[in-house]
């Protein structure tokens, strides 16, 4: 689903983002040395730039309005340019030298080089910028920037790969529904005021890819064996929230935050097999935010 508009905004989610940004232009022009304003054009931009889960190249789309103008304000005519990063590389069309008496639409397509498998690249942002002539007036320019976005091919191998791009700091949900004793555990810490991970008002966890520090962390909470009567219920994996593999993990938060729960070696496997699938088709990397449903 694309994300939705707001004037003057930047509003994103995982994969899409819709910038709608407002210019004031000035028409000046240079009489005995000194500028004098002789007019004024106002305009909008819209973008709607949607990446993909499976794909480094994308494209976006953006429609320029037409002026509302005042005195020497008609007949500006107006070029386009767009510039990425992190291994990106943006290529705008437009029809250059249009003028801003009426609407245009433009797209700028991004081709990103080749990802070794097990990368993420920098993150990134387009550079959009607009330069405006009239003849007998001073030039004039404007810019602005994208929403961040980053590409990567972590989960790629030498026989496929699996390069894509998201909004790292549009936050994404990983489901426990389904896995009883897990996503019994979370609610039952949520209903006693733990709010870390939750989609409903709560703060965000934060991924981390540090095996180190994720082994630290489980050993700081869970126990070498199971108690007693959870041995004879087959209950012998402990499942730690927040995950150990977050930087919210161990001991970072306050007791009252945080859980364990004993569950049985099977769902324990179920849950790392859903957080790997999910963490794939989201792109999910160091410090991305995400919620837990449960």
């Amino acid at each position: 689903m694309n994300a939705s508009c707001t004037v003057n905004r930047i509003t994103v989610n995982r994969f899409s983002e819709c910038e709608w940004v407002t210019v004031h232009l000035d028409v000046v022009k240079i009489v005995n040395g000194s500028p004098v304003l002789e007019g004024t054009a106002d305009f909008s931009v819209k973008h709607q730039m949607t990446l993909k889960t499976n794909s480094a190249n994308w494209s976006e789309k953006f429609t320029v309005s037409r002026a509302a103008t005042t005195g020497q304000g008609r007949g500006v005519a107006v070029k386009f340019s767009a510039t990425s990063g992190g291994g990106t590389r943006a290529t705008a069309h437009f029809p250059q030298g249009h003028t801003l008496d009426s609407a245009a639409g433009g797209s700028v397509d991004y081709k990103t080089a080749a990802i070794a498998p097990k990368k993420i690249n920098p993150k990134a942002k387009t550079t959009y910028g607009y330069t405006f002539t009239k003849a007998g007036y001073s030039p004039a320019g404007v810019s602005y920037a994208s929403a961040v976005y980053r590409c990567d091919n972590y989960y790629g191998s030498t026989r496929a790969s699996r390069a894509g791009c998201a909004i790292p700091d549009a936050p994404t949900g990983v489901s426990m529904v389904g896995l009883a004793r897990i996503d019994e555990g979370i609610r039952n810490l949520r209903s006693r005021g733990g709010h870390y991970g939750d989609p409903n008002g709560g703060k965000p966890l934060h991924w981390m890819i540090n095996k180190t520090q994720e082994a630290r962390n489980r050993a700081a909470v869970c126990p070498r064996t199971a108690p007693a009567d959870m041995r004879r219920a087959g209950r012998t994996s402990c499942d730690e929230y927040p995950f150990a593999s977050t930087y919210e993990g161990g001991t970072a938060l306050a007791a009252a935050q945080r859980e364990i729960t004993w569950v049985k070696v099977n769902e324990n496997k179920s849950q790392g097999g859903r957080i790997t699938a999910w963490r794939g088709q989201m792109h999910v990397m160091d410090h991305d935010p995400f919620f837990v449903i449960a």
